[in-house]
């Protein structure tokens, strides 16, 4: 999980390019491209609960509390996504001068595979998830 100004599928439609909150995100997935950069793909963690269930998974709250979080129901969503470069302009530090502060830790295993076979069944539906690139 990182800290990251996520930028909404529905706001990069309207034309923004900034995101309007630094928030926590899952890394999904890191493969490398061609040229040798790490792309990253992250899912935005939101405190509003999913119209479709399918959309998002809660985090449990002892995830939560070890990742340093708030204590609010929060949600993974799986129905979007942001992939930018690695390091990127957009990861955002907890701690003004701490760059490992942009890290709130790993997922547990079993819950993590959860959100993975969430996303992927989004990816394989005909309603597959939306996906932001993002640039510097």
């Amino acid at each position: 999980m990182i800290r990251y100004s996520y930028l909404w599928h529905r706001d990069a439609v309207l034309g923004a390019e900034e995101g309007t909150k630094d928030r926590p995100c899952a890394v999904i997935m890191v493969v490398q491209a061609k040229d040798g950069e790490d792309v990253v793909t992250v899912l935005p963690v939101t405190h509003s609960p999913p119209l479709d269930p399918t959309d998002a998974l809660e985090i449990p709250r002892d995830t939560k509390r070890r990742l340093g979080l708030d204590e609010d129901r929060s949600w993974i969503v799986v129905a979007e996504s942001n992939r930018f470069c690695w390091p990127g302009p957009d990861l955002r530090m907890a701690r003004s001068g701490d760059a490992s502060s942009v890290v709130y830790g790993s997922l547990p295993g079993a819950f993590f595979e959860q959100v993975r076979r969430a996303f992927l069944k989004k990816v394989q539906d005909a309603r597959a998830p939306a996906i932001v690139m993002r640039t510097e």
